[in-house]
C-alpha cells in the first residue's frame, strides 16, 4: 500500500489504518470479513457447540502446558512420554532438530502470548515474571539463527506486544517497564555477529556467548543456508528496531532480503532452497513453497503490511506469479528447478507446504487456496495427521508428524475469509485426532509413524505457540478474546505484533532502487485487494462447489473397472491383461497395450516408460482397462522396492594425482554390504574378464583383493556381484552401458537383487552412469594404477599428499550441480540387461513380473511428477483416478537434449581437464543426504 492509502485492485482509497486492522483475523489485504455470510455449504454449527469445542482447546491447552511446567520447565521442551525435560547435552542428539534448544525455557517463550489470546492473564503474569527470574541469554550453546528469531526473539516480542496492551488496559501487569523488550533487544545483539558476511545473510547457527569464528564459538564455518533461514526475520528485527528505536536490526535484515532477491533466478523469478551464504550461488537448485523457503515468501508479504513498503509487495507478487505459473499443479504444489521450471524436481510435498493456503487468503486468492487445503485435509482423513512428507499419489514418504500447526493456521485463515462452517468442521476433526492419537499423560506426544500410530518423545515448543491459539481463535467470538486481534499481524510462529508498529521508529532504509521488477501481466495484482463481491461470487456454496471434485481426491477409486473384471469372469469371457501376466516379449501383450492406449517410450538412459493415453483406447471399457493396468504396474514396480529408499553413495578416487579431489556420485544396491552401517572400502580398481561380469571371470587373479569393474547388461546386477566375489573382489562398481548417461541428467536408482536371496552377497556394490565411469576407465588408462574408496559420503582429502600436486584454479573447476543429488529422484532398476539401443524387446524372453528387465517398461512412481492434463491417465499406487501426466515423454526429451555434447569415453581426453571438470568440493557432496524438512 503506497504511503496515501491508495491500493491497487481497490476501488478508491482507503485509510491507511482500515486495511492492516483486518489482517490478523481475515489475513486478506482489503477484504472484508465474510464470517457467516457463506453458511449453506455445511450446516451451521450453533453458538453452544463452538462455545464446548473452544473450551476444549482450553483444556487441550492446560494439559500440554500444565505438564510442560511441572514436568520439565525450566528445561527447552517436554518429552511426554519419559515425563521430563529436553536439555540440550543431556539427550541423544537429534542433529539439526535440537539447534532451537538454547538452554532458555523455549516453550515458555513461545508459549507467553498464546496465554493471554487463550484469556489466561494470570498464567501470563506469573509466565512472565518466571521468564525474567529465571531466563538467561548467555549461555555457551550453538543455536540456529532462524529458530531462535521465531521462536524466541519472536516469543520476547509478542509477550511485550500483550504485556504492554494489559497494562494499557489497567488490571494486569502493572509493575511491567518493558523488561521483555530489553530481553529481546538483548538476543537481538547477540544474533547480530551472524551477519558478518560479505552477502549480508547470516551464518545459519551462532553461538549465544561467543559469537561467531571464535574457537570457543565451535561454529562460523558453515558456508549454505536455506533461504528461509536467511529470509525470515524481517518482521521480528523490524518490530525490535521499531519498539526500541535502534535501527540496526531493520537495516540487517532488509540487507538479507536485498540479497536474496538480487539472487533470484531472473528467467523463472524462482529462488532455490539452499544458498551459498559468502557467493550467493545456489547450492540446491530446486525451487518450491515448502521446506526451506515457506516463511520466505510468508515474509515479504507480511513486511509490505507492516512496515508498508511497496517494494515487498512487488517482490511477493513477482514470486507468487512465478509459484502460480510453475510450482501450483492444483490442488498439488510440486517443487521445481529454479532453471527448468517446467521440470519437477521431486515426486512428493512436505507438510509444512500446508501454510500456503493461509498466504493466498491474505493474498486474496481464494480459490487455489481453498483446493490445496481440500487435498491435505483430504490426505488427514486418511492418516490422521499430515505425514511430513507424501507422494503426488498421496502415499506417505516420511511417516512422521511432529504435531505441525500449519494445517490448523490455514483453516482458520479459510473460515475468517470465507465464513463457511465446513471449516470449523475441518477444525473439530483435528481436535479429535490430537486427543485421541497423540494425548498421553503428559501431554501430547509427536507422531512417530503415521501409519502404525507409534509415538516420539517430543512435543515442540510451536505446538503450543500456534496449534492452540489457531484452534481457539477458529470458534471464538469477538466477545472471547479480551483485545481486538485484529490490530495485530502474525508472524511465522504466530507470535501477534502490533500494526501500529507501521508509524513508529521508522527505518531510514529506502526502497532498494537497484533492482529491476518485471513488467508483470496486470492480472498479477488483481487479488492484492480484491472487491469483496468478485472474490466471492454471489453464490453461498462458492467454498463448496470449489471442493467438491476433490472430496475423494486420496481414495477415489475406479469401480466401473473392478466390475468389469469382475463380470467379465462371470461371463466367462478371458479376463483383461494383468501385470502380473505381461511380458514384453509376447507380441499379443503388445497389441492389448496398443488396444488399451499404452504406449512404451525408450527413455536414453536404458529404461522403458510406460505411458496411457486414453483418448487412444479403441473403447472407453479398453480406456478403463488400461488405466487399471498402469495402476498394478505401479504397485507392482513399487514392491521391488524396499520400504526405506537408500541414499546416494560416493566414489572418491584418492590416488596419485587426485587425491580424493574427483567424487563421483553412484548409485546404491539393494543387496550387499551396506556402506551407511559399515566402514568405507578402500582398494584399487580392476577391470573384469568377461567386463559384463555375467559369467565365471577369466582374471580372478587380476580383481583379487580388487574393486571389480563390470559393465552394465545381459544379466541380473546380483548375478555381477556372485561373479566377482567368488573372484576375490573386495567391492564392485556397475558402469553403465548407454554412452553419454550422467547423473547430471538422469535420476539415480537402487541396484535391485534377482528376487532371490541375496544374503550370500557380502561384497558392496555400486552404480556409475556411464560420463562417471568413464572418468575412472580414462584414469586407468593414464596412471595404471587407480585407487578409489566406496563410502556413504565423501571423506576428507589428504591434505599431506594434496600438497604435493600444483592446486587448480578455482576459476578452472566445474562444480557439481548438487541440486540432483538432494532432490532429484531415485528410480529403482529392477534389473540388467542390454540397452534398448543394442537389442529389441523381442529378443529378451524376461517377464517384467520377475523383475528382470531393464527395458521391460520399469514404471515408479517418482515417473508421475508433471501437470496433469486431461484424457492421460497415470498409475497410481492407491487405486485413485487421476489424470496422467502427459509431460513425462516432453520431459524426457528435454532431458535428451540437455545432455552436454561430450564424449566422455573418448581415450584422448586429457586427464587434466577430467580432473577440473570433477575438482568439487567435498562439503557440497555432503549435502545430498541433508534433504530435510
Amino acid at each position: 500500500m503506497s504511503e496515501a492509502g491508495g491500493c491497487r485492485g481497490c476501488g478508491s482509497p482507503v485509510p491507511q489504518r482500515a486495511p492492516w486492522s483486518l489482517v490478523a483475523t481475515t489475513a486478506a489485504l482489503c477484504l472484508v470479513t465474510a464470517t457467516s455470510v457463506w453458511t449453506a455449504g455445511a450446516a451451521p454449527m450453533s453458538r453452544e457447540e463452538k462455545q464446548k469445542l473452544g473450551n476444549q482447546v482450553l483444556e487441550m491447552f492446560d494439559h500440554a502446558y500444565g505438564n510442560y511446567m511441572e514436568h520439565a520447565y525450566p528445561a527447552d521442551e517436554l518429552m511426554p512420554l519419559t515425563c521430563r525435560g529436553r536439555v540440550r547435552g543431556q539427550e541423544p542428539s537429534r542433529g539439526d532438530v535440537d539447534d532451537a534448544l538454547g538452554k532458555f525455557s523455549l516453550t515458555l517463550i513461545d508459549s507467553l502470548d498464546t496465554l493471554v489470546v487463550l484469556n489466561k492473564t494470570k498464567e501470563f503474569e506469573d509466565a512472565v515474571r518466571k521468564v525474567l527470574r529465571d531466563v538467561n541469554l548467555d549461555n555457551d550453546v550453538v543455536v540456529s539463527v532462524f529458530e531462535t528469531n521465531i521462536r524466541v526473539l519472536g516469543g520476547l516480542l509478542g509477550g511485550h506486544s500483550l504485556a504492554i496492551m494489559l497494562k494499557e488496559k489497567g488490571e494486569h501487569m502493572q509493575w511491567y517497564n518493558d523488561e521483555l523488550l530489553q530481553m529481546a533487544k538483548q538476543l537481538g545483539y547477540k544474533l547480530l555477529p551472524a551477519f558478518n558476511t560479505t552477502s549480508g545473510l547470516p551464518y545459519p547457527r551462532i553461538n549465544l556467548k561467543f559469537g561467531i569464528r571464535k574457537p570457543e564459538a565451535r561454529t562460523g564455518t558453515e558456508t549454505d543456508t536455506c533461504t528461509a533461514c536467511a529470509g525470515t526475520l524481517i518482521l521480528e528485527f523490524a518490530a525490535l528496531s521499531r519498539f526500541t528505536g535502534a535501527t540496526i536490526f531493520e537495516e540487517y535484515a532488509r540487507k538479507a532480503l536485498d540479497f536474496l532477491w538480487e539472487k533470484r533466478q531472473r528467467s523463472s523469478n524462482l529462488v532455490g532452497v539452499t544458498i551459498n551464504i559468502h557467493t550467493g550461488d545456489w547450492v540446491r537448485k530446486d525451487s518450491g513453497v515448502g521446506a526451506g523457503i515457506d516463511s520466505y515468501y510468508e515474509y515479504l508479504l507480511k513486511a509490505y503490511v507492516l512496515l508498508g513498503d511497496d517494494s515487498f509487495l512487488e517482490r511477493f507478487n513477482t514470486h507468487y506469479d512465478a509459484i502460480m505459473r510453475y510450482i501450483s499443479q492444483p490442488p498439488l504444489l510440486l517443487d521445481v528447478h529454479i532453471h527448468k521450471p517446467m521440470l519437477n524436481a521431486r515426486t512428493w510435498m512436505d507438510a509444512l507446504l500446508a501454510f500456503f493456503p493461509g498466504l493466498q487468503v491474505l493474498k486474496g486468492d481464494i480459490r487455489p487456496a481453498i483446493e490445496t487445503h481440500e487435498m491435505l485435509y483430504q490426505v488427514i482423513k486418511k492418516h490422521n495427521f499430515l505425514p511430513e512428507a507424501f507422494t503426488t499419489d498421496f502415499r506417505v514418504h516420511w511417516a512422521q508428524h511432529p504435531l505441525r500447526p500449519e494445517f490448523a493456521e490455514s483453516t482458520y485463515f479459510l473460515y475468517k475469509a470465507t465464513g463457511d462452517p465446513y471449516y470449523l468442521e475441518v477444525g473439530k476433526t483435528l481436535i479429535e485426532n490430537l486427543n485421541k492419537y497423540a494425548r498421553v499423560p503428559c501431554g501430547f506426544a509427536a507422531m512417530k509413524d503415521v501409519r502404525t500410530g507409534s509415538h516420539e518423545d517430543r512435543m515442540d515448543s510451536f505446538f503450543l505457540a500456534e496449534m492452540f491459539k489457531y484452534l481457539y481463535l477458529l470458534y471464538a467470538d469477538k466477545e472471547d478474546i479480551i483485545f481486538d486481534i485484529e490490530d495485530y499481524i502474525f508472524t511465522t510462529e504466530a507470535h501477534l505484533l502490533p500494526l501500529w508498529l507501521s508509524t513508529t521508529n521508522q527505518s531510514a532504509s529506502k526502497k532498494n532502487t537497484t533492482s529491476e521488477y518485471i513488467e508483470l501481466d496486470d492480472s498479477n495484482f488483481d487479488w492484492t485487494c480484491p472487491n469483496t463481491q468478485i472474490l466471492f461470487p454471489n453464490d453461498p456454496l462458492y467454498a463448496q462447489s470449489i471442493r467438491e471434485p476433490l472430496k475423494n481426491v486420496v481414495d477415489k477409486s475406479c469401480p466401473r473397472g473392478i466390475i468389469r473384471v469382475e463380470e467379465s469372469f462371470r461371463s466367462g469371457a478371458k479376463p483383461p491383461l494383468r501385470a502380473r501376466d505381461f511380458m514384453a516379449t509376447n507380441p499379443e501383450h503388445l497389441e492389448i497395450l496398443k488396444k488399451m492406449g499404452v504406449s512404451l517410450i525408450h527413455l536414453k538412459d536404458g529404461r522403458v516408460q510406460l505411458v496411457q493415453h486414453a483418448i487412444q483406447a479403441a473403447s472407453s471399457i479398453d480406456a478403463e482397462d488400461g488405466l487399471r493396468f498402469m495402476q498394478e504396474m505401479i504397485e507392482l514396480s513399487s514392491q521391488q522396492q524396499k520400504e526405506q529408499q537408500l541414499p546416494p553413495r560416493a566414489v572418491q578416487i584418492v590416488s596419485h594425482p587426485f587425491f580424493g579431489r574427483v567424487v563421483l556420485t553412484a548409485g546404491p544396491a539393494q543387496f550387499g554390504l551396506d556402506l551407511s552401517k559399515h566402514k568405507e572400502t578402500r582398494g584399487f580398481v580392476a577391470s573384469s574378464k568377461p567386463y559384463n561380469g555375467c559369467s565365471e571371470l577369466t582374471n580372478p587373479e587380476a580383481v583379487m583383493g580388487k574393486i571389480a569393474l563390470i559393465q552394465r547388461g545381459q544379466c541380473m546386477f546380483a548375478e555381477k556381484a556372485r561373479n566377482i566375489q567368488n573372484a576375490g573382489a573386495i567391492g564392485g562398481i556397475v558402469i553403465d552401458d548407454n554412452e553419454g548417461s550422467s547423473s547430471d541428467t538422469a535420476p539415480l536408482f537402487q541396484m535391485a537383487g534377482d528376487g532371490k536371496d541375496t544374503d550370500d552377497i557380502k561384497i558392496p556394490m555400486l552404480f556409475l552412469f556411464s560420463k562417471e565411469g568413464s572418468i575412472i576407465l580414462d584414469a586407468i588408462r593414464e596412471y595404471e594404477e587407480v585407487e578409489v574408496l566406496l563410502s556413504d559420503k565423501a571423506k576428507d582429502r589428504d591434505p599431506e599428499m594434496e600438497s604435493e600436486e600444483q592446486p587448480f584454479s578455482e576459476n578452472d573447476s566445474q562444480n557439481q550441480s548438487t541440486d540432483q543429488l538432494t532432490s532429484g529422484s531415485q528410480e529403482v532398476d529392477l534389473g540388467d540387461q542390454e540397452s534398448p539401443e543394442e537389442s529389441s524387446l523381442n529378443s529378451h524372453p524376461e517377464s517384467l513380473s520377475a523383475a528382470a528387465a531393464d527395458d521391460a517398461a520399469s514404471v515408479s512412481p517418482s515417473e508421475q511428477n508433471s501437470n496433469p492434463p486431461e484424457n492421460h491417465e497415470p498409475a497410481s499406487l492407491d487405486g485413485e483416478c487421476t489424470d496422467l501426466d502427459n509431460q513425462l515423454q516432453e520431459q524426457s526429451e528435454t532431458e535428451e537434449d540437455s545432455n552436454p555434447n561430450v564424449s566422455w569415453g573418448k581415450k584422448d581426453q586429457p586427464i587434466d581437464s577430467i580432473l577440473a571438470d570433477w575438482n568439487e568440493d567435498i562439503e557440497a557432496f555432503e549435502m545430498m543426504e541433508k534433504d530435510e524438512l
